[in-house]
């Protein structure tokens, strides 16, 4: 309850206090918010030049896969914790923890010299740095005051939605610029920074440290236990066959029997390490479906649209992030438009329009052939970048807007995780979708593609005339005509992921009815402050 006291000065202003904010608390805002855009860019960032690093360091395919599954690994079980963590050392301390620990990680990554090092710094990074997200997130619920959520929620949305849009862009240019060491460098001055400036001008609550005296160890192992297994089960189940391969299957149990043990744990200890009480309030749970519908879009199409410009049109990894970086600037405009519609309609409706046009845009992409350039990709990124922001900015309103300023802390850290998780799972279920409808599109089109077809023997014999003089024609042309099959079953495979995500979406959106009607952001007074 912290939170509540210590906000009170800074709406004490004779005229009109629930309407002001003290510089000094926005400034120290901004800077945090400045902390969780570098957190959650740097997994993007990284995961655009993977193939720079795995040269770097001379490391296997399967191995460098490693850099970004121990940050997604360590960072998932990070995010919860950040509640017990932010009522007992309190915001100021956990974020400047926080920001120091990622950009030292992140020098300890540059200067890496094999895969080993690299995975544990990583590693680090993601544990250290995850504590800026949900701490930015509980702070603009609890600090600021209710007539301003229209404000401070589209800026928390938008460095939400807009890191991950713009890593592939950032990454691809300072890997084109300089080298992958600087991917990790960059992170430095502003870390530095960003630490300073939290120390000297943070002071929404204060510290309870008598809470670490009851801090739950086993309830912290069982957690790592339950959520890194999934998270690797998520990360390596598409590419290895799920439980057929040993390790997939040795985590997923190691999953299951630590959930049971978590569950257990946190409902029956005193001081649980999640408080897990959050999901009585009906607007939270639904808040969190959504939240992790939400992660399932913004993270899946991050990576659907990179794989497909890398793998059918042999994009760099700049020249991705170029064509990428129309949904950043569309979601940057909509910041403010979403912030204004938030005050004359009901949210409720936003979020619904927001996942409608969400899929309209997935849609557009059902028709998808080898030739879609930037221009083909333009509006359904334009409508991907409405969609986000539309749906992803009222329902951080509605699920942490309305609880009350005790609760928000640990709420905050169950509402990121539920996005990530989101993000995890869509990762999983689109490359299980892309292996299988490819699969199957191969085997249709290996059935049409036969001597009595007349184009492929047309086909054929323009291919071999073309190879002449160049070796064996005849079995060069076989493997082109091949190629060029496979290649149209990998699109066709893109355009039955693009369908799985508009239906989705267009069902997803009927469940904003289950939310209760906030109240207008605009009211002051209620829990929030």
């Amino acid at each position: 309850m912290a939170t509540a006291t210590t906000a009170d000065p800074t709406m004490s202003a004779p005229a009109a206090p629930a309407d002001r904010i003290a510089p000094r608390r926005l400034i120290a805002f901004l800077i945090m918010v400045f902390g969780m855009f570098m957190s959650i860019l740097d997994i993007q960032i990284v995961s655009a030049s993977l193939s720079e690093i795995q040269a770097g360091l001379s490391a296997s395919s399967s191995e460098v896969s490693w850099v970004q599954t121990a940050y997604l690994i360590a960072e998932v079980i990070a995010i919860p914790l950040s509640g017990f963590l932010s009522r007992a050392l309190g915001t100021r301390l956990l974020f400047a923890i926080s920001a120091a620990g990622f950009t030292i990680s992140s020098f300890l990554c540059g200067f890496a010299s094999s895969i080993e090092q690299m995975i544990v710094w990583r590693a680090l990074q993601g544990f250290l740095g995850a504590g800026m997200i949900p701490t930015v997130f509980a702070s603009a619920y609890t600090v600021f005051p209710r007539s301003k959520f229209n404000v401070v929620g589209p800026i928390i949305g938008l460095v939400a939605t807009l890191a991950p849009t713009v890593g592939p862009t950032v990454g691809g240019y300072i890997t084109d610029a300089m080298s992958w060491h600087w991917l990790f460098f960059v992170n430095i001055p502003p870390g530095i920074l960003i630490t300073v400036g939290v120390l000297a001008l943070v002071d929404f609550d204060e510290p309870h440290f008598e809470l670490l005296d009851r801090f739950d160890w086993w309830g912290l192992l069982f957690m790592a236990g339950f959520l890194g297994s999934l998270e690797y089960v998520l990360e390596e189940g598409p590419q290895y066959e799920w439980l057929q391969d040993t390790s997939v299957a040795i985590f997923a149990a190691v999953c299951a029997v630590s959930a049971v043990c978590f569950f257990w744990r946190v409902l029956t200890v005193d001081e649980p390490i999640v408080d897990l009480y959050a999901f009585g309030d009906r607007n939270f749970t639904v808040g969190c479906l959504l939240q992790f519908c939400i992660g399932i879009g913004l993270y899946g199409l991050t990576y659907i649209y990179p794989r497909y410009l890398a793998e059918v049109r042999g994009y760099s990894a700049l020249m991705i992030g170029e064509t990428m970086f129309v949904s950043g600037v569309t979601m940057f405009l909509m910041a403010p438009v979403v912030g204004r519609l938030m005050v004359k309609i009901d949210m409720r409706l936003i979020i619904a329009f927001g996942l409608v046009i969400f899929a309209i845009g997935s849609y557009q992409m059902t028709g998808i052939t080898r030739d879609y350039d930037f221009w083909e990709l333009f509006v359904p990124q334009v409508l991907r970048g409405v969609g986000m922001m539309c749906a992803m900015v009222p329902t951080n309103n509605i699920a942490l807007g309305t609880l009350a300023p005790d609760r928000v802390k640990n709420a905050s850290g169950l509402f990121n995780l539920m996005r990530n998780l989101g993000g995890a799972v869509g990762l999983a279920v689109i490359n299980q979708v892309l292996n299988d409808r490819t699969d199957l599109h191969i085997s249709r089109l290996h059935e049409r593609v036969t001597w009595g077809n007349a184009t492929a023997v047309e086909t054929l014999n323009m291919l071999q005339q073309k190879l002449q003089g160049m070796g064996d024609s005849a079995l060069m042309a076989m493997k082109q005509l091949s190629q060029i099959v496979h290649r149209q079953a990998v699109v066709m495979g893109y355009g039955d992921a693009f369908f799985m995500l508009t239906c989705f979406y267009i069902a997803l959106s009927f469940m904003v009815m289950l939310l209760k009607k906030p109240s207008s952001p605009m009211a002051g007074g209620g829990d929030a402050h």
